[in-house]
């Protein structure tokens, strides 16, 4: 079975996760589908006044802190920015005292130290999606944070 089938691996918990902002600031979901082996969950919420990144990022957060134990872990995310901050932007942050590369202060900061301490509970592998393509996991993610957004 290939890594963006609905079960990369079967020792490993699989995530599919995803982020929904209507209106960028605005009301926002994050989304959770979850699997082992034959079991599943679904995991949503949101927030009133939120951005697309942060319910990105709080969807990966809130599916890692579901998790009980320490586990092998498999993050299908369609975002680019919660993947390379966490693989390959978050050192140089961490050594620029959490300046970008221009300087700036790092947006999220708040949340991507939650993912750090998130993480440092499991072995992850990351997979990248292209969202809104048909991948199942991806859609049904996309569907919980859609359902996780507040109403106004």
């Amino acid at each position: 079975m290939s890594a963006s089938g609905p079960l990369a691996s079967s020792s490993a918990v699989v995530l599919f996760t995803d982020g929904a902002c209507k209106g960028n600031p605005g009301p926002g979901g994050w989304g959770v589908w979850m699997q082992f082996g034959e079991a599943e969950r679904e995991l949503c919420g949101g927030e009133p006044e939120t951005t697309n990144n942060r319910m990105e990022l709080r969807a990966v957060i809130e599916g890692l802190n579901a998790l009980t134990r320490s586990c092998q872990v498999e993050i299908h995310t369609d975002s680019q920015y919660v993947k390379n901050g966490i693989e390959q932007w978050l050192p140089n942050w961490k050594r620029k005292g959490w300046k970008t590369a221009a300087g700036k202060p790092v947006a999220n900061q708040d949340l991507w130290l939650a993912l750090e301490s998130a993480l440092a509970r499991h072995t992850v592998r990351w997979f990248w999606v292209k969202g809104h393509a048909g991948n199942a996991g991806n859609e049904r993610a996309d569907a919980l944070a859609n359902k996780g957004v507040p109403q106004r």
